[in-house]
């Protein structure tokens, strides 16, 4: 018998619809089945789709920057992200330079997450390493992490990463297979200092700082053949210049992540009186840009929140320099992007990103034998965003009108969410690996 059967939904298996029963067994998809088989419990998704839990791979929950520590625990993040949909997510460990810190980053972010109610893995991340990649590596695949990250810029807070370390951390990756997530803002261009006013945070840090970076960074994934991952891309035209000139590498060994908020706003709301609130880094961008990151979809393989909000008093301040950078969102984040692209956008928060951080085929499917991790989505309902389940005080989407509506996820065979209110769960760590099982789809 099966645990549970989730009945007569619009079941979403590989790009194809398929009418019918999703039945699980020992956390598991079991079974999908037209016919109505015997199970413990029935859910009824009747006039619902039945997706892939939704995997976010850019969050930082409990992130401390000296000052500030992020509105969001392990506990309140995931339980924010469970509203969403969002059956894992990957975190990152905090930035280090060597491999034995490595390992005391991995166990301090460890006994942080315990408290999650969904799944969730890490990424490494480096600052200013000091040990040749081989050894970086070696020590991050036995801790289950087949990604690194780095930064192009911040060279103010010592966080930044040589092009001659980036160089030969691509020969190391065209090896092995890592995956190298870049920050990129090409550190020259980029205004820093104490006297920057909000409303200057987009012109500070300007659109070609992202692109050049960009581009330089394509030339060298290709000399290298190396796997890299560029994080929160801001604008439509480093998209559309990928496109254009590295057609021949773009989601094949360069892949590039966006946020909703960069498809939400523009940089106009930097000028209003609240503009501290819509703060993050890179900022936002011109409402051109926008137009285009939108038009340029298909060439983006993966949305992630970057989910870094802090409370309102933590960001009223006049000049950047004294804000903490970062907004929420993780609750909203299908929603928003289901209404602007509808079907399209389904493996971009599920396959896409399974396969590229090394959960596929366990996470972002419901193939048989896959973890149970299901949501149930009414794609016709128009809803206004009142109230989140995060910690933070303020949420930067109140008020926004949405087309398609989270009522259920399912964890592991597990309800955490059930039509709309919050059961319970328990997450656990997972131990990923880079299998290059799978196809990444646009």
């Amino acid at each position: 018998m099966y645990s549970l059967g989730i009945l007569d939904g619009k079941i979403y298996l590989d790009k194809q619809w398929i009418k019918g029963n999703l039945y699980i067994k020992e956390g598991r998809v079991a079974a999908i089945s037209e016919a109505c088989l015997e199970a413990e419990e029935e859910y009824d998704a009747a006039g619902r789709f039945v997706l892939p839990g939704f995997i976010d791979p850019h969050v930082h929950f409990a992130l401390n920057t000296g000052k500030y520590t992020s509105a969001d625990d392990f506990h309140s993040g995931s339980v924010s992200a469970a509203f969403g949909g969002v059956t894992t997510f990957i975190d990152f460990l905090d930035p280090v330079k060597s491999a034995e810190e490595l390992e005391q980053a991995f166990k301090k972010r460890r006994l942080l997450s315990r408290d999650s109610v969904i799944d969730y893995g890490f990424h490494a991340t480096l600052s200013q390493p000091e040990e040749e990649p081989r050894k970086i590596i070696e020590k991050i695949e036995s801790l289950g992490i087949p990604s690194v990250k780095f930064f192009t810029t911040y060279a103010s807070s010592n966080r930044n990463t040589p092009d001659e370390y980036l160089q030969a951390m691509m020969g190391v990756s065209a090896e092995t297979s890592t995956l190298l997530l870049i920050h990129a803002e090409n550190d020259g261009i980029i205004r820093e200092d104490k006297r920057i006013r909000i409303c200057e945070h987009e012109r500070a840090r300007p659109a070609i700082s992202e692109i050049s970076e960009v581009i330089k960074l394509a030339e060298m994934t290709k000399y290298n053949n190396a796997l890299v991952y560029i994080v929160h891309v801001s604008c439509g035209t480093t998209v559309k210049r990928l496109a254009e000139g590295y057609g021949d590498i773009l989601n094949k060994n360069l892949f590039v992540e966006s946020c909703p908020h960069y498809f939400t706003f523009n940089a106009a709301v930097l000028e209003e009186e609240n503009g501290c609130l819509y703060t993050m880094t890179p900022p936002l961008r011109s409402e051109q840009e926008r137009k285009l990151l939108i038009q340029n979809i298909e060439n983006i393989a993966a949305i992630g929140t970057d989910h870094c909000p802090f409370n309102k008093n933590e960001k009223e301040a006049e000049f950047t320099a004294d804000i903490p950078m970062g907004i929420g969102g993780i609750e909203h984040s299908f929603s928003i992007m289901y209404s602007l692209f509808g079907d399209r956008i389904i493996d971009k928060f599920t396959k896409n990103v399974a396969v590229l951080h090394g959960l596929f085929p366990r996470k972002g499917s419901l193939l048989p034998g896959s973890d149970a991790d299901v949501v149930v989505f009414d794609p016709k309902e128009e809803w206004k965003v009142r109230g989140h389940s995060s910690n933070c005080d303020y949420d930067v989407y109140e008020g926004l009108t949405l087309k398609g509506k989270v009522y259920t996820t399912i964890s592991r065979g597990h309800f955490v969410i059930k039509d709309g209110k919050f059961i319970g769960g328990s997450g656990e760590y997972l131990n990923r690996r880079q299998d290059k099982k799978g196809t990444i789809g646009n």
